[in-house]
């Protein structure tokens, strides 16, 4: 059940991978073979997966170079992962209450994306699920200086839909997400794993 707060906001901003579209489980099979064919000779728990979930795929690589004495380039794992992510695509399936409430709005509220994916990623997604045409502004990391957990993403996603952030409602799956919504003064609704 998607629990949304009782009063209309200015725009809504949706995070994209485990809120708007069902990806993480292939995203995860993905960064598992991409960390191992660029060398990684450490277990890349799905714990630690969704504990990374929306921060920029070369951020983890860095922070997963520093737990374990490693040296992997983070551009070449980002673009591996990216190759493998587009031979799958076919099996990513929308979240189907998050989409549900996105179409009930086109046309009646301001709405935009803000993910910590890569674009071209973002866009076969939304493609992929007839969601594209919903969101005039779609953000990525190549868009700001800062990702998740920085508030960046989502205040450039307010400034492009007009509203002030403080009337902006989030719908985010991972933490980091939920700590950037916070740092912008933005309502959030989380989207927990179990909502499928």
């Amino acid at each position: 059940m998607l629990e949304i707060p009782d009063r209309p906001f200015g725009g809504y901003i949706f995070d994209c991978d485990g809120t708007l579209v069902d990806s993480m489980p292939v995203h995860y099979v993905c960064w598992v073979q991409s960390l191992r064919i660029n060398g990684a000779t450490f277990d890349f728990t799905e714990e630690e997966f969704y504990h990374f979930a929306g921060v920029r795929e070369q951020d983890t690589v860095v922070i997963l170079n520093e737990r374990h004495g490693t040296m992997i380039d983070p551009d070449a794992v980002a673009e591996t992962k990216a190759e493998l992510f587009r031979k799958r695509i076919h099996e990513v399936l929308e979240v189907k209450p998050v989409a549900d409430f996105a179409r009930s709005l086109y046309q009646k509220a301001p709405m935009s994306v803000a993910s910590g994916s890569e674009a071209p990623i973002v866009h076969a997604c939304l493609q992929n699920t007839g969601l594209f045409p919903l969101f005039p502004h779609i953000i990525t990391p190549a868009d700001v200086k800062r990702g998740k957990p920085a508030p960046d993403m989502f205040l450039l996603a307010a400034e492009c839909m007009g509203v002030d952030p403080s009337d902006c409602l989030v719908f985010e799956d991972g933490r980091s997400g939920m700590e950037a919504a916070a740092s912008a003064g933005m309502a959030a609704v989380f989207i927990p794993r179990t909502l499928r």
